[in-house]
Order: structure tokens, then sequence, then C-alpha cells
């Protein structure tokens, strides 16, 4: 009763869909969401974490989902049908060495307030010299000026912009300095930690695992962080300027970076560890091969086991984040499949490894199952299900991209109100869509629930990451409302006569403004 239901709506026109669902209609969509969500999110799946038994069950679940509704392996790979193999690199900070020298006498520092990392399995500098470099970032004629020797940076210096984050869980506030002046040629760079950031924080944050593709390129740089008594009293044994002295020299015209009179030697070490992993990949054959196709992604991935005894509840269900999303694209999918073939072929993609760095969707854009530049639109969806029916639509990459004239034209058809502003371009950078911005592939996400600030800012304080991201706080009607909403995208786009624009090319997304927040 159900497939016959949805075969029905899915013959629906766009525009007899305009005025939205019925309350049957409503009911019939938002009872097959709560099913995915409620499974995908509950304790047997264990929170979802990539390499684990949770990865099994999850991606069978989906799997066997989109068999039943009608798709294709979508690899084109025969020896890998719907699971394409992800390989990712693990590596845990084990070892941390610092010693400082003023001339042969050394410099003195207690253990507790230095922290040394690297992105190597090992790495080690042995008597570089100290340089403070101020405000400097580095770049043109600063490779000869920094070249064997480690940048020192005043924490308090940092201006109030963003890195670039690392997947959902975001990233730190503050301009990536240490990374602009190691791409310069710094041997290392060391931060002195006199704002608002405390050692502590740093190393609680930085001894968490970090993770990257396997045959990614990791390099050995190293940093330092050192606590600003620590640095208050290396200074003065070695007799260089204190900590004010150097704020009021980097802020002066003209200033050139100044040695301290300080060598050090740093040593850090990791623990590495291979994961092997799978985006799911699924298709729906278009009837106009050689037309292009398009992509609808979510990631299928959490962190499992969040919390530790005498913790109640230990586990990160990711009800919205993102259960919600892969139940939005497997009804997109059962309503396109049920419906009117459509001109271009559409890929359905689960990905992994988004929490740790949107490695899954980095893995499909560096091994595609077809030409990147054959990708006429891409769409994600990743946590829906925060806002109730009727709200306006908001476009997470508004203005970076080529599609924004028919992502307007179907939500006039739909009536549905585009929420004004680029305030959602805010996650740009913190889902799947920007991995694939970075090929050139016009990629956004398109959601009710990026527009109602006080539900969205109440779950990233409260819930987002947390064991209480659970199935019985998503609210279903805005989720209804994207599943209908994707499938007329989809629709308009993959459209040969609507919108006979051909992939890559044709605009690609601006960092600094994507970095914007």
């Amino acid at each position: 009763m159900a497939k016959l239901f949805f075969a029905l709506l899915a013959l629906v026109p766009m525009g007899a869909l305009a005025a939205g669902p019925s309350k049957r209609q409503q009911v019939q969509i938002e009872a097959q969401l709560r099913q995915h969500v409620t499974t995908l999110a509950s304790e047997e799946y264990g929170g979802r974490e990539p390499g684990t038994p949770s990865e099994t069950l999850t991606l069978r679940y989906l799997a066997r989902q989109w068999f039943d509704i009608g798709l294709e392996s979508g690899t084109n790979d025969p020896g890998n049908a719907w699971f394409a193999p992800v390989e990712l690199v693990e590596r845990e900070p084990q070892g941390s060495r610092a010693q400082f020298f003023h001339g042969k006498r050394r410099v003195p520092v207690a253990d507790g307030g230095f922290f040394v990392v690297t992105s190597g399995l090992r790495s080690l500098i042995e008597n570089a010299p100290l340089v403070y470099v101020g405000k400097s970032l580095g770049g043109d004629g600063a490779r000869t000026e920094l070249a064997g020797r480690v940048a020192v940076i005043l924490d308090s210096e940092a201006k109030p912009e963003p890195v670039k984050g690392a997947g959902s869980a975001g990233a730190p506030p503050g301009l990536d300095r240490a990374g602009k002046l190691l791409e310069s040629g710094a041997a290392a760079v060391l931060t002195v930690l006199d704002g608002e950031r405390t050692l502590d924080g740093v190393i609680a944050r930085r001894r968490r695992a970090g993770y990257a593709l396997s045959g990614e390129r990791i390099g050995g740089d190293i940093e330092v962080f050192v606590s600003a008594d620590a640095a208050r009293q290396m200074f003065a044994a070695a007799g260089a300027p204190d900590l004010a002295a150097l704020r009021a020299a980097g802020a002066a015209p003209g200033f050139s970076a100044r040695p301290l009179g300080i060598a050090g030697s740093f040593e850090a070490t990791n623990r590495e560890t291979r994961i092997k992993t799978h985006n799911l990949i699924g298709k729906l054959e278009g009837r106009r091969p050689g037309s292009g196709a398009l992509v609808l992604m979510a990631h299928w991935d959490h962190f499992g086991k969040c919390a530790a005894p005498p913790a109640e509840k230990q586990i990160c269900p990711g009800a919205v984040d993102n259960a919600s999303g892969l139940a939005v694209l497997t009804e997109v999918a059962r309503l396109l499949s049920a419906g009117k073939q459509l001109d271009r072929d559409v890929y359905f993609v689960a990905t992994t490894g988004e929490e740790l760095g949107l490695l899954g969707a980095l893995a499909f854009t560096e091994n595609p199952p077809l030409p990147l530049n054959t990708v006429v639109a891409a769409f994600n969806v990743d946590s829906t299900g925060l806002v109730p029916a009727g709200l306006p639509v908001s476009v997470v990459g508004q203005g970076l991209t080529p599609l924004d004239p028919g992502i307007a034209k179907v939500l006039k058809a739909m009536k549905r109100k585009l929420a004004p502003g680029e305030a959602a371009n805010a996650f740009a950078r913190r889902q799947d869509s920007w991995a694939l911005m970075q090929h050139d592939v016009p990629a956004v996400m398109v959601s009710t629930s990026y527009s109602d600030p006080t539900r969205l800012e109440f779950f990233m304080d409260n819930i987002y990451h947390r064991p209480y991201d659970e199935a019985a706080r998503v609210i279903y009607g805005g989720m209804v409302d994207d599943v209908l909403i994707q499938t007329e995208l989809l629709r308009f786009f993959a459209d040969t006569k609507a919108w006979p624009a051909a992939g890559r090319g044709q605009g690609r997304a601006p960092v600094a403004a994507a970095g914007a927040k």
C-alpha cells in the first residue's frame, strides 16, 4: 500500500505540489522518515562509528532499502558493488618533548608548561632558533626568513576569523596562522597562550586522534604550545623581551621578525591505526546518457560511544546528525524511483568519515564513480529534523555556485519562501558539500532546518554531538518539507530542457566567502 502511495505521489507534477502535501501524504511520508530515524539512531546501531559492527548494520539497512526502492549500485565498480572502500588513518598523540637553550645554557621550563604535537608519526627538530614574527602570516618573501627557524606567535594577536572546519565537529576560533607559517617554510610554530585559550584546553583538544585518508600525504609539521607563565619564565631567563614588549613591537608599523636569542629542540610522536570503512553509492539511471548527472549526499557516520561511565547515556545516537539526512535521502530516492524516468542519472551517496573531516566526501572526489566535470548539481542533506513544517528554506552555499537561479525557480513553483541573506553559509565548510566545491562541483545544502536561528542555536549548544541527539527529539514536519523540496530540485536539475548547463567550471566557491561566519 505504501509503495502504491509513493508511486502515485511521484507522478504528481511540480505545480500540483506547490500547495504542499495533503494530510494523508504528510502522514505517509512522516511514517517512513520516522522508521528510518528510529532504526538508525537506535541503541542497536551503536552510534554508527566507522570501522565497527555499527557500520555493517547501518550500510546493510540502507543498501536493502535502496535496493527495494529500485536503485542499482552506483560505484560503477564490479569488484565493489554498492560499497566503495575508504581507508582512513587515525593518528593519536603519544610523546611530547621540548628543550630550550640560550647559547649553550639550557633554559628551564616546567614540564607542565608546554605541549608538542606533530602531523607525522615522529618529528624531531634540534637547536632551531626562535623568531618572533608578530602578526605575520608568512607568504611571499618569508621562506628565507623562516627557513630552519621556529616562528613564535602570541595567541592574543589572533584575528577573530575562522579556520577551516573539521567536519561537523568544527574548529576553534582564530585564523590558522600556524598553518600559513608552516606553509611559508617555518621549521615549527610556537604559540604562546597569552589569550583566551589555556594550555589544558589545547592539550585536551589536540590529544584527540586526528584522521586522514590513507595515501594522503601527511607531513611532519611540528606545533609547540607554551603557557603564558612558562613563556615569561623562559624569556626572562634568556634575557628576551617580555610579552608586553613583544606585543608592542609586533603592533608597530614596519615590524620585521625579531630573533629571541633562544633555540629549541622538539620531538613529538603519534600512534597510527588504519580503519577500513565504506561509502554507500546507489544510482537511479537517467534516460539521456551523456547529459550529466546529479548527486544527493548525506553522511551516515557518527561517533559511536562518546561518553564514559558513570554517564547514564554513553552512545551518541546521531538522530538529527545525521540519521535525519539519511532518511530524507532514502525517501527522495523512493519518490524519484517510482516516478517518470529522469533525463540525467542521479547518484545517491551515503558518506563515511564526515565527522572526522569530510573524509568520505573527499574519498568520493578522489575516486569518483563518474567524471566530476559531468556533475551538473550536487545537494547535501545534513541535520534536518530541527523545525516544524512551513518554515522558509535556507541554502548553505548561496551565492557560491551557479545553482541559485534554478533553486529559486523551484522554490517559487512550490510556493516556498527563500530565507533572506547568507547566514546559513556559516555552515558551508562544515558539511560534505564543501569537499565537492573544492573540486569545482556545484554543490549546496538546501533545508528548512537552518531558517530558525533559535532552534538551531539550542540544538548546537545542548544536543549536537551529545548522547541527547535522540530520535524522540526529531521534528518531522520540516523533514517532510525537505523530502519534497529535494525531490523537486532533483527533478528540475535532471531535466535537460529546464537546466541545460553541464558540470564543472560554472563557478567555484570563493574560499574566503565560504569561510565567513
